[in-house]
């Protein structure tokens, strides 16, 4: 390993469906009173998927924005990582495909299945690969969660969406930049909180099987938020403390867009500033993994990361799995 060697990041992409939907189409739908959702979740749109658009092209979208921001030539890429629930088939691995779309020949590819928090194990991982390798790679997270909805479960319902974020990572020798500290968790005494209850090796698909049992259920709201707003605020405080600094050091927190008062209750716990949290929750919905990378890249168009800000990136979802991470841009 090079002495002093660390990771940035280079570039910033974000895609979505041209499909928005409102409040107003799925609360009349669910029999809800107009901005009930919003006011339980801050969401006022999200965007869906139609028929014909993958999970593969959705992530591959964001993937080329990011390459074309960090301005980097495809051979460069030595790894892609893809962070999802929803791939493209559960056998082969979507990643490898989408490496083949954005003409990554000479990258690895890999699928990373972490849930809501995906997004930040896959950072942490590829962190490590350009500090020992010295060479870039592309993290995309995305997710068409509509195609896993009940829409006939509110707790689901009201909150998830369809979108994908990417970040690439390359080689610098800054030595404030890059992963400055993580703290990853997991409680699996919570696993069975939100599922998918059916498809996998211990309930296999088979004619007998309800379609229902197919769709993402969420056992007990109340109790997810309050044990991912436990995990996100324990996680944060801990990475701070291992990377030597406070909350007021943050220059922006970039949440897991689950629900807004989730993050806000994080955020207050911490003691972060409202106007350091970036948000896209309001337009975007909760978009599972998704939500961290999307946000960074929608944050970086409207102001330009630069160089020597810290970022705080937390989030907490099925599993029950989550973390927090510090790093320097």
């Amino acid at each position: 390993m090079m002495s002093g060697r660390s990771s940035r990041m280079a570039g910033f992409g974000h895609a979505a469906p041209a499909r928005c939907v409102d409040n107003a189409e799925i609360e009349a739908r669910l029999g809800l009173e107009t901005g009930w959702i919003e006011r339980r979740t801050g969401i006022r749109t999200r965007h869906w998927a139609e028929d014909g658009e993958t999970l593969s092209g959705l992530a591959a979208a964001a993937g080329q924005m990011a390459l074309d921001d960090a301005g980097i030539a495809r051979n460069e890429i030595a790894l892609t990582l893809l962070a999802t629930s929803t791939p493209d088939h559960l056998l082969p691995p979507s990643a490898p495909l989408l490496a083949h779309r954005l003409g990554l020949e000479n990258s690895g590819a890999i699928d990373l299945a972490g849930a809501c928090s995906g997004f930040l194990y896959a950072l942490t991982l590829a962190d490590g690969f350009v500090r020992v390798h010295g060479r870039t790679v592309l993290v995309v997270a995305a997710n068409i969660l509509s195609r896993r909805i009940n829409p006939a479960e509110r707790a689901s319902a009201v909150l998830f969406a369809d979108a994908a974020g990417a970040v690439v990572l390359a080689p610098c020798t800054h030595g404030r930049s890059g992963l400055l500290s993580a703290d990853l968790a997991s409680d699996g005494s919570g696993y069975g909180l939100i599922n998918i209850p059916a498809g996998g090796s211990n309930r296999p698909f088979s004619p007998e099987t309800s379609a229902e049992d197919f769709l993402m259920t969420m056992q007990d709201g109340r109790e997810v938020f309050s044990r991912a707003v436990a995990l996100m605020t324990e996680t944060s405080k801990r990475a701070l403390e291992q990377a030597g600094i406070v909350a007021a050091d943050i220059d922006r927190f970039v949440p897991h867009q689950a629900n807004a008062r989730m993050f806000d209750a994080v955020s207050g716990n911490l003691g972060i500033a409202p106007e350091k949290t970036i948000r896209t929750i309001e337009s975007f919905g909760n978009s599972s993994a998704a939500t961290i990378p999307l946000s960074l890249s929608v944050a970086h168009v409207e102001r330009r990361f630069t160089g020597g800000e810290t970022l705080l990136l937390t989030a907490a979802g099925a599993g029950l799995m989550g973390g927090a991470v510090v790093f320097g841009t």
